[in-house]
């Protein structure tokens, strides 16, 4: 064998670098997850959400970044992304399972991003704010696959023919877990610590793989949040690499969900109780589903339950985990069959409906609702039930 052709195989056998299997897993898992860390921190926490704020080296190596290995454009995944919250889960979400089913999401969320990407109307009307400048226009908007071609050449010559699969997994990383996992699970199956307005849920507590984003429906609850963990047990990496940015002076946190505080052996609600409740009405009602859940368990131990059939236990203590104003009317039928069986879930339940109503956009000024918030811990305490009573005076608490 000719001396140049053996020059050829080898070189197509292991590319300039020559490393091992092992090394070249190595470097495709760091490579991608710096891909996952500029998703999370520039497209999605600093341009979709302006929770926080960037110096020039970071953000512009992020452009970069996103440009070579995914050939995203930030103008369009900004749009889309805030076109998502602002008709989350309706007819009008770019990639909701809920009217668009797991499947499709799933297995089509990158097509379907590509499809929304070439509305014009999106672009115009959710894209203000990114970047326009010269080099966006003439090299990350105007050529964005030539970034993704370079890639296959770079990764070709640096291992060889094994490059190609390199590239392939780069290729797919952020349409199977941003566009697949985070639009498509994130959206049908998990837990939720906070009852938003639409279905995102979290994936699982420790947001490692995925930067952060497995805690969607923290994220949902409080969008332009630049930390999208809230309970002790949940980790987002995302938020750590942003932390390390800030002690460096590369970038500064704007804004972060409110954490609420307790004024111990406070036994009036004041102004600055009723002001704290509104801004923290997450907490609050995530707070109440545990009473409720709290009631029901005792409440078991007392209903006759020969009477009601175990499937139809079972999904009326979902429903009255969920927000009243959602429940349908074949549900709420079953919730008022419940409670004939029962006054104390019908109570939990009416108390639930009334709390709300002290943060619902309203005609009552803030005296009144004042008012409203002192009789409704009034009447909780008075009620007999003693995971009402609980929580009343931890409501009263907030300051």
């Amino acid at each position: 064998m000719i001396p140049s052709l053996q020059a050829v195989l080898a070189f197509l056998d292991t590319g300039l670098m020559g490393l091992s299997g092992w090394q070249v897993f190595a470097y495709t898992m760091v490579v991608t997850h710096i891909t996952i860390a500029s998703v999370t921190i520039y497209l999605h926490r600093h341009q979709a959400h302006r929770a926080l704020e960037l110096h020039a080296i970071p953000s512009h190596f992020f452009r970069f970044w996103l440009w070579l290995t995914t050939g995203q454009v930030t103008k369009e995944w900004a749009s889309i992304h805030r076109k998502h919250h602002a008709k989350c889960d309706t007819e009008e979400d770019p990639h909701s399972p809920v009217t668009r089913g797991i499947k499709k999401v799933f297995w089509e969320g990158a097509e379907l991003y590509r499809a929304e990407s070439k509305n014009k109307e999106t672009l115009e009307k959710y894209g203000h704010g990114t970047p326009n400048d010269w080099i966006e226009r003439n090299l990350y908007t105007k050529y964005s696959a030539f970034g993704v071609a370079a890639l296959l050449v770079v990764n070709v010559m640096l291992f060889g023919v094994i490059g190609i699969t390199v590239w392939a997994v780069q290729m797919l990383w952020i349409p199977v877990t941003a566009a697949g996992i985070i639009n498509g699970i994130g959206h049908y199956w998990g837990y939720r610590n906070y009852d938003c307005a639409d279905a995102a849920t979290n994936i699982i507590p420790f947001g490692l793989i995925i930067g952060g984003e497995e805690l969607h429906n923290n994220h949902h609850t409080f969008a332009t949040s630049a930390k999208l963990s809230s309970k002790w047990y949940e980790f987002d990496i995302g938020w750590f690499y942003i932390r390390v940015l800030e002690t460096l002076g590369l970038a500064k946190v704007k804004k972060v969900a409110p954490e609420p505080k307790f004024q111990k052996g406070k036994m009036q609600a004041d102004l600055e109780t009723l002001q704290s409740v509104i801004a923290n009405r997450y907490d609050v009602m995530a707070k109440y589903a545990k009473s409720v859940k709290a009631a029901w368990k005792d409440e078991m131990q007392h209903l006759n339950k020969a009477e009601l059939e175990a499937r139809f236990l079972k999904s009326s203590r979902k429903l009255l985990q969920r927000e009243p104003a959602k429940l349908e009317a074949p549900q709420k039928q079953q919730l008022v069959e419940l409670f004939e069986h029962s006054k104390v879930l019908e109570t939990m339940h009416n108390m639930r409906v009334e709390l709300g109503v002290i943060w619902e956009r309203s005609h009552f000024t803030r005296d009144q609702l004042l008012a409203k918030l002192q009789d409704w811990c009034d009447r909780a305490e008075a009620s007999g039930i003693k995971s009402l009573q609980e929580f009343s005076l931890r409501l009263r608490s907030y300051a």
